[in-house]
């Protein structure tokens, strides 16, 4: 006996120590852009959350809750308690807090930073709790291992990737764990543990919509499957009585788990399981003759009423239908037709097949191997693996951001398969032949954990097999280290390059342009910039924005688009009649940076389009032929447009006019007319011409137009230019 404890004690010390370094390279494995660029917010939207963040730390949860940001949609400002999960946020803050309590002075700017890596190190734990449920003990280290540094995770979860994903996919996989535990014991303990995280997931990110619908889907499919049993009925009317009153203390959320259509699957199959549970115990109390006409008779006129009940609530308005967003995961064109906003986000568009290989690398091949395995037990745990599975592969397909909800089950389905893989080669056999010891599953086959493995003899077979698996695991390593610190740890905000002897060179525009803003522009200036570059405005040039990431307002949006899409002076009138006192473009013509405004200049113009179709017109910004050009063929419309003439202004005075100014983004020259502005000043361009910054002239004082005002000047400068030469 005392052998036996002490061996076990060697195991589960040697998995505390796997787990610990797990955790370590989870960690340190996102510290590249740290390392290389300083402790900086990275991309768009966690700009807003740090901004939201920094007013929680220093003004207390209540002001926080309460907050009306007059800086962002002027002039309709936003109320952002009731707007935000707040989950990552007070995440941020209460770890601060502690922090300080514990006398570890530390800036709320490197909590933020930190969160995502500490975070994955606890979503590698969860994995592997999930999936040593699932499989065994060592399949979930093998999880933990993959999740950890799994690029199709990684790339939300890096150093200053202050994002709600951050925290979002540790609760999601937790929710997970807990639910499984609850279905195989029947525990109305740890269905509550389940909706407490549920309500903690909800708090942080919109994606809980995810849980909201693939847990009811698995009650479901048991019921089908003739699974139903008590320890179902208590682990889901637990998780979903405390969850979903939990969930609508969510300002943000409020009544949508009853009032819409996103959330109806897990009320229906609440209900569906208080009438298979009604059914189940009539069942013991009629006659099986009786009993059967019962159940037909109650389970169609429960059916009917239900149908009726949902159809003339959702036409009565109690009931919202389906949002655009919901219809885009299952027609692709559906947004781009009916909602370009949405369309326009580049983390909404398709996932291209090259990305698969990209953020799961050798994981691709495993997952269905590990699925399989799952179909061949298929126990009540094995079957939500299946549909996770299948559901989150097709998510995937249509949204490339939803790659990030895929990773996980890929992680442990591979876990899975690879631990299946070595147990069957590297242990030592028991027998030559499956021995089953007694008990069956739910399922009316052997339970796992009473069945002897047939094992491998022959040593060379298992060389043969431990060689390509360790090779294997070793390329997957190398792989998610390259991508990481390749791909998925340069801040958008500060740029990287190779010099023409190799050296790195920094890009540091978009800080340079925010800098200028905040220390030459008045404190109330209000700057007009197209929506991806709102957060960053607000945060970093702490000045006030007409639109930002937040898109709620499609109409605003379009007069943004609309006004960068006329001409110079119709343009004029919207930049007055919003106040506007400087405009930001975002111009990558000159050092080839792709991301620029004229690069989304069609989407500023379909989303305009959608709300002034009079006014803007998308065929008009193509040629005769279809094009869409910037040169001399561009068409009147494109030239004269307020973007393109704000975009190219003076670009061609860098060329010295000894050759055609050319732009390295569209691989093309400019118009060779001299391009000129009235209605605003150029107040500042960056050194690399990346962001370029214009002030919004006043009217007249004459009452002139800006255009015969800016003529007159200029003639009254040639002419005085004039008598100085001729005097000389």
């Amino acid at each position: 006996m005392s052998v036996l404890s002490g061996a076990d004690t060697e195991a589960r010390a040697m998995r505390v120590v796997i787990l610990a370094l797990i955790f370590a390279v989870a960690f340190s494995t996102r510290l590249f852009s740290v390392v290389r660029f300083e402790s900086v917010i990275h991309e768009f939207d966690p700009w807003f959350n740090y901004r939201t963040t920094q007013k929680l730390v220093a003004d207390g949860f209540y002001e926080f809750w309460n907050w009306f940001d007059e800086r962002s949609w002027y002039p309709l400002g936003r109320v952002v308690g009731g707007t935000v999960y707040p989950g990552l946020m007070v995440t941020a803050g209460v770890i601060h807090k502690l922090l300080h309590l514990i006398n570890f002075p530390i800036d709320i700017r490197n909590v933020c930073v930190f969160l995502a890596p500490v975070f994955s190190t606890l979503t590698s734990y969860a994995v592997y709790k999930l999936t040593a449920e699932l499989h065994t003990r060592g399949a979930g280290l093998l999880a933990a291992g993959f999740m950890a540094i799994a690029p199709g995770y990684i790339s939300r979860s890096v150093a200053g990737s202050y994002d709600n994903e951050g925290i979002a996919i540790f609760l999601l996989m937790y929710t997970f764990y807990l639910w499984i535990k609850a279905v195989k014991i029947g525990s109305a303990f740890y269905g509550a543990l389940a909706a407490a995280f549920y309500f903690y997931m909800v708090s942080a990110w919109g994606g809980y919509v995810f849980i909201t619908n693939i847990v009811p889907l698995h009650a479901f499919v048991l019921v089908l499957m003739g699974r139903f049993s008590v320890r179902l009925y208590v682990a889901y009317t637990t998780w979903y009585a405390l969850g979903t009153l939990a969930s609508m203390q969510i300002p943000f959320v409020g009544f949508q788990p009853i009032r819409t259509s996103e959330h109806m699957a897990a009320m229906g199959i609440f209900g569906l399981l208080q009438l298979v549970a009604v059914v189940d115990f009539i069942r013991g109390h009629v006659s099986s003759k009786h009993f059967q006409t019962l159940l037909r008779i109650f389970v169609v006129t429960v059916f009917l009423a239900s149908v009726a009940a949902l159809v003339a609530l959702t036409a009565m308005g109690v009931v919202a239908p389906w949002t655009g967003r919901f219809y885009s995961l299952w027609d692709t064109s559906y947004a781009k037709k009916y909602i370009p906003i949405i369309a326009s986000v580049s983390e909404h568009q398709p996932t291209a097949w090259p990305s698969f290989f990209f953020d799961l690398h050798a994981l691709v091949f495993l997952f269905p191997v590990g699925v399989y395995l799952c179909m061949q037990q298929l126990k009540d745990e094995h079957v939500f693996v299946v549909i996770y599975a299948v559901f989150a592969s097709y998510f995937a397909g249509v949204m490339v951001r939803l790659m990030l909800t895929l990773t996980p089950i890929v992680c442990v389905a591979s876990g899975i398969a690879v631990a299946t893989l070595l147990q069957t080669y590297a242990a030592e056999p028991a027998a030559d032949a499956e021995v089953t010891t007694g008990g069956k599953s739910g399922t009316g086959k052997p339970a796992a954990s009473e069945t002897s493995k047939i094992g491998i003899r022959a040593a060379d077979a298992k060389w043969y097999v431990a060689i390509p698996v360790v090779a294997l695991l070793a390329i997957y390593a190398w792989h998610c280290t390259w991508v990481t610190s390749n791909a998925y740890s340069s801040p958008s905000i500060v740029l990287a390059s190779r010099g023409h002897d190799g050296s790195q060179v920094i890009i540091d525009d978009f800080r340079e342009a925010y800098y200028w803003l905040r220390k030459n522009t008045a404190p109330d200036a209000r700057v007009m910039a197209w929506w991806d570059y709102g957060y960053q405005l607000a945060g970093m040039a702490n000045r006030t924005t007409l639109v930002d990431n937040n898109t709620w307002n499609n109409t605003h949006i379009a007069t943004v688009g609309k006004a960068m899409a006329l001409p110079e002076d119709q343009a004029y009138d919207v930049m007055r009649a919003l106040d506007v006192d400087y405009v930001l473009v975002i111009f990558g013509g000159l050092i080839g940076y792709s991301g620029d405004d004229i690069n989304k200049f069609l989407w500023m113009i379909r989303i305009a389009e959608g709300v002034y179709p009079s006014e803007v017109q998308e065929a008009k910004f193509f040629t005769d032929r279809g094009e869409y050009r910037i040169d001399d063929m561009a068409p009147p419309t494109m030239r004269h447009s307020l973007l393109y003439k704000l975009s190219y202004y003076r670009f061609a005075d860098l060329f010295g006019g000894h050759s055609p100014a050319y732009d390295r983004v569209r691989g093309t020259p400019i118009t060779s007319k001299p391009i000129t502005l009235h209605t605003v000043d150029e107040a500042y361009t960056t050194e690399n011409w990346i962001v370029r910054i214009y002030q919004v002239k006043k009217p007249d004082n004459l009452g002139r137009s800006l255009k015969d005002a800016s003529a007159f000047e200029a003639g009254t400068k040639r002419r005085v230019r004039r008598k100085r030469a001729a005097r000389a």
